[in-house]
């Protein structure tokens, strides 16, 4: 497994063109790949995500099984001729990770759930809006993505604002792009709402975080969301 970070050069017109549309980013991500074919189904994972530091600061993370090759990318939104992007090797770190450790992650995801008005209608998948429920979305799922995120110490929190856990969310992009039906060939505009979560973790079962951290959680996965990295903690 290998991890790639890519900075992009934000005062390129062809930059901020692919930083406003997760479809074109994707499409260009998957071109960093010369073996990933779009009709491929059962194709080994690729997940991606922006970090958006500041106006001027926007990382590319890529966690794939395979070596990226970004030379169109440097092209496109880089440095050409002064800069070009980090690849490093992912195994070694995912092998060593162990439960009871802890870490400092970041994660941009698409929480989701299913509702419905009447007993009669199907289910239909919404995004969590507020913050609140955003965080409960993750924190419904750490179990099962092996991890514990961190209570925030008793004399720390102001339960008011929601902080019992050392987790906080921002950055919220709302998307709305055109996606056919394969079966009807309809078209439709699809809503993505996306967050940025920043916390802490205690790893509870590394073979489950190493899923997470490979395969990515949640939904969305083409369009920049899943993608869960670690940094030591502070």
């Amino acid at each position: 497994m290998y991890l790639t970070r890519f900075r992009i050069n934000t005062a390129r017109l062809s930059a901020r063109h692919l930083l406003a549309s997760p479809q074109h980013l994707h499409a260009a991500v998957m071109s960093s790949f010369a073996g990933a074919l779009p009709s491929e189904g059962n194709g080994s994972r690729i997940l991606w995500r922006l970090d958006r530091n500041s106006r001027a600061e926007v990382l590319l993370f890529i966690v794939s099984e395979d070596r990226p090759d970004l030379t169109h990318l440097v092209e496109q939104a880089g440095w050409p001729t002064t800069a070009s992007w980090q690849t490093y090797d992912y195994t070694a770190f995912l092998d060593g990770l162990t439960a009871g450790s802890t870490w400092a992650f970041r994660l941009t995801a698409n929480p989701v759930h299913n509702v419905r008005r009447t007993p009669e209608e199907p289910l239909k998948r919404t995004a969590h809006r507020t913050p609140r429920h955003q965080m409960g979305w993750l924190l419904t799922h750490q179990e099962n993505a092996g991890f514990r995120i961190l209570e925030t110490p008793a004399d720390r929190r102001r339960l008011a604002q929601g902080d019992e856990h050392q987790l906080t969310v921002r950055d919220e992009q709302r998307h709305r792009f055109g996606k056919t039906e394969m079966a009807t060939g309809k078209a439709n505009r699809v809503p993505l709402v996306t967050v940025t979560f920043d916390g802490r973790l205690e790893v509870t079962d590394p073979a489950a975080l190493r899923r997470t951290l490979t395969l990515g959680l949640g939904k969305a996965k083409a369009y920049g969301c899943g993608l869960m990295t670690l940094a030591q903690a502070g």
